[in-house]
């Protein structure tokens, strides 16, 4: 399953490349003119060679904040338009990885780089297709086997002490695709405790039988890291690790069922070198279903409907064992006509913690007004359930809350898209979120404590543009722009944790470039200027040779060496360097 359905799209693919169907951000499978909301849509097998991590797609965005405590996604906070890093809502193949614990471990994708087909991006609320957590958008990590005989090795080095393998095997016999991928990456970090060791495990297979076409998922990561800095100034050490299990089933042409299982658990010590002083356990489990149905009620009309559920419990030291259940009913009825006009109108209930409820509507339209032009408008509304952190957590700096409320909010956005001519796209759009009850920690000075508490207003608006050249068909060089401002008025700004740490400008110049003799190009320059911070500039670039066996590549990182901080307390590093070959084995 995809996520996306937007009209402002920003592919990060050249421009021969098919533009696929996307279903993210729509309940059905519809292409890129045809959205009414904004999605991204990032090939990732095509450009294999240039990425070290799926951070790496994500970071072309500028309306997407990836907040790094160390490099290649170690712990991630994930943003989008200035959400807290609990509001984004994270799915693999259409199932949610958002962890019952905390928001920091959203990130933990299990599935290793050379598994993932693409990543689809939603910005804007997504609660009506996925309930909680969607709040400010959504990213969609999909896996597809590739078709036919696919083996591949990959071996890579680079300064800090990091090195980088993984090992890839797919094949299609009849009916079945089967792809197997295990991939290792570490570092001995660029100061001291900030090594990580990251082993992931992936088997996607696709299948079709006489009840229709299934897919299974299995993954597994291992994932510990120095976090020096990351909670404070201490020599902290954590480990991480997920196991996930998925299946989705065709029933004909109209319904399928879905079944996910995920387990993660969290070790964490603040003193590496001496973790009796204070240590968590935490494990929490989570498992989720649905049953969807679509129905052509004409032409111009399709109906989509289904029911889901989802257990979420945990078993902690420090939070304590708790458990919790929701279940929801949706549906979306989509009107298309003249090839011109299109209107959706959708809405979900979801009920949880005691029969409290929560009403999600969502209408989205577009019309366009000539060949070159298009507009679209859509109003979205959006809720999170506390996470168990935010609700039961305790150490000397930080106190949780039991009684706080989930937060909620309405998105309005609108935009346009122009295309002048053949090689050119333009994409605009403003936006505003408004929040309620939005959850972060508040103290009165220095040497209180961090407590959670609901803040009542919270208001972001913003906008969003990017331009789009392909000079000729294999390059293609993208501008994009997002501004960002926010407000409140119920606690005083700067004694919030997180908050305030949006950045207000965010400005990306990309060039991307494949040739006809195997040669692959990329580079990007981002400038940030980070609240409270001010600006900084990361230049990063990537070669590779595609063709032949021996497929060599080469990815520089923060080419000028600035010295930059994406959380606040948490140093990143220099100019990094990684090279490396892939055997193809095909």
């Amino acid at each position: 399953m995809s996520l996306l359905a937007p009209a402002c799209l920003a592919q990060s693919t050249p421009a021969d490349q098919q533009q696929p169907t996307v279903v993210t951000g729509a309940f059905d499978p519809v292409s890129f003119d045809e959205m009414d909301r904004v999605v991204t849509v990032s090939l990732a097998r095509e450009q294999e060679l240039l990425l070290k991590s799926i951070v790496d797609l994500l970071e072309l965005d500028p309306s997407i904040d990836l907040q790094e405590r160390a490099p290649d996604g170690v712990q991630t906070d994930l943003s989008i338009r200035g959400s807290n890093f609990g509001q984004t809502l994270v799915l693999l193949n259409g199932e949610r990885l958002n962890d019952a614990q905390s928001g920091h471990h959203d990130m933990d994708i299990p599935v290793p780089l050379a598994a993932i087909s693409r990543v689809e991006t939603l910005q804007g609320a997504g609660s009506t297709l996925y309930g909680s957590d969607a709040v400010a958008g959504a990213i969609n990590v999909i896996t597809e086997p590739p078709e036919g005989l696919d083996a591949r090795i990959r071996t890579a080095f680079g300064n800090y002490g990091s090195n980088q393998q993984s090992v890839s095997l797919a094949d299609t016999l009849g009916s079945v695709s089967e792809q197997i991928v295990a991939s290792r990456d570490f570092s001995e970090g660029f100061m001291p405790d900030r090594d990580y060791r990251n082993l992931q495990f992936s088997s996607s297979t696709h299948y079709d039988s006489r009840l229709g076409a299934g897919d299974l998922t299995l993954a597994y990561m291992d994932h510990p890291f120095g976090a020096n800095q990351f909670y404070g100034d201490f020599d902290s050490w954590e480990n991480t690790k997920t196991w996930l299990a998925a299946w989705r089933q065709k029933l004909g042409k109209k319904t399928s069922v879905s079944f996910a299982y995920r387990r993660h658990s969290d070790d964490f010590v603040l003193f590496r070198e001496n973790p009796s002083i204070y240590a968590n356990h935490h494990s929490d489990e989570s498992f989720q279903g649905a049953v969807r149905r679509t129905e052509t009620l004409a032409s111009y009309a399709t109906l989509n409907y289904g029911v889901e559920a989802l257990s979420e419990s945990i078993i902690s030291n420090n939070l304590g064992i708790h458990q919790r259940a929701r279940g929801a009913a949706y549906g979306s009825l989509d009107l298309r006509a003249l090839r011109r006009f299109s209107l959706s109108i959708a809405a979900r209930e979801e009920i949880y913690r005691y029969f409290s409820a929560e009403f999600c509507p969502t209408v989205s339209g577009g019309v366009w007004l000539s060949s070159k032009w298009k507009l679209r408008a859509s109003a979205s509304r959006a809720f999170r359930v506390p996470s168990y952190t935010d609700l039961y957590y305790e150490d000397p700096a930080n106190l949780g809350n039991p009684n706080l409320r989930p937060e909620r909010s309405w998105t309005y956005e609108a935009g346009a898209v122009w295309n002048p001519i053949a090689r050119v796209r333009v994409d605009l759009g403003v936006f505003e979120r408004r929040e309620r009850d939005d959850i972060d920690y508040f103290r009165t000075n220095p040497d209180a404590l961090w407590m959670a508490l609901n803040i009542d207003n919270l208001n972001f608006s913003g906008v969003e543009g990017s331009v789009r050249w392909t000079p000729v068909r294999s390059q293609t060089i993208d501008f994009s722009y997002t501004g960002l401002r926010a407000t409140e008025d119920t606690v005083p700004i700067g004694q919030t944790k997180y908050t305030f740490q949006y950045p207000k400008q965010t400005g990306i110049v990309a060039w991307e470039a494949g040739f006809a003799n195997g040669v692959m190009f990329r580079t990007r320059l981002a400038v940030r200027d980070r609240y409270g911070v001010g600006p900084y500039a990361l230049l990063d670039a990537s070669a590779a040779y595609s063709r032949g066996r021996f497929r060599p590549f080469v990815e520089l990182t923060n080419i000028t060496g600035t010295s930059y901080q994406e959380v606040q307390g948490v140093d990143m590093p220099g100019i990094t360097a990684m090279g490396g070959v892939e055997l193809s084995l095909k």
